[in-house]
């Protein structure tokens, strides 16, 4: 498996690789420069993962993204991104991408974020996150209960399931299996399309 690291500044891809092979062990790792450069390399080999900034020359990572997930729609898509307006992160997750975290997250938290994404989990940095809030009025998601939308919200956000449990009071087999349901009901495959449906839908909003 691979990842292919979409970044403009080729100290920054440097370091970044560095980071990626140490803390991933037998993890390749493929460089690009620009949007258009990155949609070429998926064309050459399939990656299991893209790091995307937001600011590349020519087309944009949003854009980039958009794009990639069109012809792979299984591709995942994690933004690392020095710009955290809070705007960009809903366009992010609108075009496509399964997490976003900020460039001065430390090489752990990156490392943690790419796991989370590798293995189908949706990962938004919490600074980032704890930002995102309920929003009222119509959501197209009316057949959830109070709980339902307690957890959706909570998974959405890419709480552990570990940390919803002791949070609620519940067994982790108990919100597993209201993962399951949730699935069910919004008829979605995982949490990271859990994200997407709940910033489109509105039920989560990013606040300035």
């Amino acid at each position: 498996m691979a990842i292919l690291l979409v970044d403009d500044h080729p100290m920054l891809r440097l370091g970044l690789v560095a980071v990626l092979q140490q803390g991933l062990e037998g993890m390749a790792v493929i460089e690009a420069g620009s949007g258009e450069e990155a949609l070429a390399k998926v064309g050459e080999q399939l990656p299991g993962l893209v790091i995307m900034d937001v600011d590349l020359p020519g087309i944009s990572g949003v854009e980039t993204t958009r794009r990639l997930r069109q012809r792979l729609p299984q591709l995942r898509v994690l933004f690392f991104s020095e710009h955290t307006d809070l705007g960009l992160v809903r366009q992010a997750m609108a075009a496509g991408a399964c997490g976003y975290l900020s460039k001065a997250a430390e090489p752990a938290v990156l490392l943690e974020a790419v796991r989370r994404v590798l293995c189908g989990h949706a990962y938004i940095e919490q600074a980032l996150a704890t930002e995102l809030v309920c929003q009222p009025g119509d959501t197209g998601i009316h057949g959830l209960t109070q709980r339902e939308t307690e957890i959706f919200l909570m998974l959405a956000k890419g709480t552990p399931t570990r940390l919803i449990a002791e949070q609620l009071c519940i067994s982790s087999k108990t919100v597993s299996n209201y993962l399951t349901l949730l699935k069910s009901k919004l008829q979605v495959a995982s949490q990271a399309q859990m994200v997407r449906l709940a910033i489109e839908a509105g039920l989560l909003r990013v606040v300035a």
